[in-house]
C-alpha cells in the first residue's frame, strides 16, 4: 500500500508518521498491493484531527477521528476501519469490486452482525435546474437539507454540495 501523509495547520512528525504507518499497515491485508492510504493529520484550535481514506481500485473506505491525543486518534480511526470492514464483509469480499480488495482476508473470526440489505425507504425525483453553487447551497439552507444536488451553470456537470459536521460547506463534482 502506498502512504500519502500531509499535516494541515501542522508539522508531522517522523515518530507520528512511522506510528501512522505501523498501525495502517494492518490494513494491507485487505486491499491490492496498488491500494493508496491518504492519511491528513490536522490541528483546529485544541483538536487532534486524523482522516483517514484508503483508496483501492475505486472503492474508498473513510474514516475521521478527532481527540486530545493524535496517537488516540490513530487508535481510533484504525477501530473505525476494522468495524467497517468487518461489518461490510460478505460485499466487499464477493459482491462489491473484487478487484479492489483480497476476498481471502475477509474471513474474520469475530462475529458482528452484518448488514444484509440496504433498505431504500423512500425514492424522490425532482428536477434539476442550472445554478452556481452559492446559489445550491442556499437552496440547500432554505430546505433545511444536508446536501443538495444540482446542475453547476458553468460546467452543466451534477454536482452535489453538502454541510459539514464544522458548520462549513463541501462540495462534490464528477470525475471521469
Amino acid at each position: 500500500m502506498k502512504y500519502i501523509i500531509t499535516g494541515k495547520n501542522m508539522e508531522v512528525s517522523s515518530a507520528l508518521r512511522e506510528q501512522a504507518i505501523k498501525k495502517l499497515s494492518k490494513m494491507e491485508k485487505f486491499f491490492k498491493a496498488n491500494a493508496e492510504c491518504h492519511v491528513t493529520f490536522s490541528v483546529e484550535k485544541s483538536r487532534r484531527i486524523l482522516e483517514v481514506t484508503i483508496i483501492s481500485g475505486g472503492l474508498f473506505i473513510r474514516a475521521e477521528e478527532t481527540t486530545d491525543d493524535m496517537y488516540a486518534s490513530i487508535d481510533a480511526v484504525i477501530d473505525k476501519l476494522e468495524r467497517q470492514i468487518r461489518k461490510n464483509k460478505t460485499k466487499l469480499g464477493k459482491r462489491i469490486r473484487q478487484e479492489s480488495v483480497v476476498p481471502a482476508n475477509f474471513e474474520i473470526k469475530e462475529e458482528i452482525k452484518e448488514e444484509q440489505t440496504f433498505n431504500i425507504v423512500k425514492s424522490k425525483r425532482f428536477a434539476i435546474k442550472p445554478m452556481s453553487v452559492e446559489e445550491a447551497i442556499l437552496q440547500m439552507n432554505l430546505l433545511g437539507h444536508n446536501f443538495f444536488v444540482f446542475s453547476d451553470a458553468d460546467t452543466e456537470e451534477i454536482n452535489v454540495v453538502y454541510k459539514r459536521k464544522d458548520g462549513n460547506y463541501g462540495l462534490i463534482e464528477p470525475e471521469f
